[in-house]
């Protein structure tokens, strides 16, 4: 009788460090998803940041520039597609494309600016251009960061004997932050010359 208890406690003892390991694991990806959700708030508060920089921009612009009606439209437009764009991490791919649209248009917009040296030599702009300069530099941080995330994540979730538990508790696969074409990944030039 004694033996059996034995086999009984060893079996009650393997049986409780697997259900910690598994929970181990579970808990790993909830801290890994946890911080992909809070890396892509990160890049949502300096989009938002962003959005509201550049209607002041284009105000500002107008006020030089009223014939280049066309550039400033495409920079509202661009700006009103990506607010659109649904907010979360599961729409990422969708996102970094219309945030790649904004570029490219701002990047027109701050072109035509070139053209107007009073325009240029406004504080109001000035002020501006270094603003949106600020936070197109804090948006490369925030990408980069949540890539990392991500990575992490997908690493953790991809990884043996982790997937079994991810693929039991639905732990979703999570897209990168990725800009298609080489001219988004480049920040909008600002140049004060």
């Amino acid at each position: 009788m004694p033996d059996a208890w034995i086999v009984v406690l060893i079996l009650a003892a393997v049986f409780v460090l697997m259900l910690l390991w598994f929970i181990g694991m579970y808990n790993t990806l909830v801290r890994r998803r946890v911080d992909a959700d809070n890396a892509w708030s990160q890049i949502d508060v300096q989009l938002k940041r962003r959005y509201d920089l550049i209607p002041n921009l284009v105000e500002t612009v107008k006020g030089y520039a009223t014939h280049e009606r066309e550039t400033l439209d495409a920079v509202i437009s661009a700006r009103q597609h990506a607010v659109n764009i649904t907010s979360d991490a599961a729409h990422a791919a969708m996102k970094a494309q219309a945030e790649g649209a904004l570029s490219g248009a701002l990047s027109r917009l701050l072109a035509v600016a070139e053209a107007y040296p009073n325009l240029k030599a406004d504080a109001n702009f000035r002020q501006l251009q270094e603003e949106l300069t600020s936070t197109e530099n804090k948006i490369g941080f925030a990408r980069q960061h949540f890539n990392d995330t991500v990575g992490r994540y997908e690493e953790t979730r991809q990884t043996f004997p982790t997937n079994i538990v991810a693929a039991m508790f639905n732990f979703k696969e999570r897209q990168y932050f990725r800009l298609e074409e080489a001219a988004q990944r480049e920040a909008p030039k600002v140049s004060f010359s």
